[in-house]
């Protein structure tokens, strides 16, 4: 299958896309789109201001009570825009080490505690294509970025793809509320595309439920991790 054929094939054939992408597998290209698509959408939210906006709803929704003189919050405001505007273009360009990371963690898990014969070069091009959905949520980030105001337009939960969206994060549980927005539609659609992939990579050696075992696993420890801190420190 060429670029195109494997691309389209991720949304509207997967078992056969995935097939081709475990037998030769390749990942250059659902990088750089999704890395081009992530830095489209970090420029146009820098362009509209709204990493000032974002370093005022995340003082104005924490628990803890804001610390010195109104000048020295100022400071901390100034300097968490500067932080927040460089992280932002920094984390498309570092999107093949997270990737690689995840990855790792897969093949761990599919190869060594499953005992199925998946490559870590198999699985790496698996979590790359898996993760083209995430062009269609960027998309629809700019779109309702758009339509929206930025002072209320939340970028760390912009869409209502998930039950956190209902929730009002001021007066929310913080461990609720992360739990909350971690269950998105789309994160279940990535990861069911990655298991789509390992059952592809692993054959009759793997069933589909014990290659979504192997995703959901580590993904319900991070969810519940990062809930946990959002509770403690949020």
């Amino acid at each position: 299958m060429g670029e195109f054929s494997r691309i389209a094939g991720v949304f509207f054939e997967p078992k056969k896309a995935f097939g081709d992408i475990a037998a030769r597998p390749r990942w250059i290209v659902p990088v750089i789109l999704i890395a081009l698509v992530s830095l489209c959408l970090t420029f146009m939210y820098s362009q509209r201001g709204g990493w000032r906006v974002m370093i005022e709803q995340q003082i104005a929704n924490s628990s803890r009570q804001p610390q010195g003189t109104p000048e020295q919050q100022q400071q901390g405001i100034e300097m968490g825009v500067k932080v927040a505007s460089i992280i932002g273009y920094v984390v498309p360009l570092i999107i093949p080490v997270m990737f690689l990371i995840i990855a790792g963690v897969l093949t761990g898990i599919t190869a060594g505690i499953l005992s199925a014969p998946v490559r870590f070069s198999q699985v790496f091009a698996i979590v790359c294509y898996a993760n083209l959905p995430g062009i269609i949520k960027a998309a629809l980030t700019m779109v309702v970025m758009q339509m929206k105001s930025i002072a209320d337009f939340t970028f760390s939960n912009p869409l209502m793809f998930n039950p956190g969206a209902f929730m009002d994060p001021k007066t929310s549980s913080k461990f609720l509320y992360s739990l909350a927005t971690s269950l998105d539609l789309f994160s279940f659609w990535i990861m069911l595309l990655i298991a789509v992939g390992l059952k592809a990579a692993a054959g009759k050696k793997l069933s589909f439920g014990g290659a979504f075992f192997a995703v959901a696993m580590p993904w319900a420890v991070y969810v519940l991790g990062a809930a946990a801190i959002a509770g403690m420190f949020g």
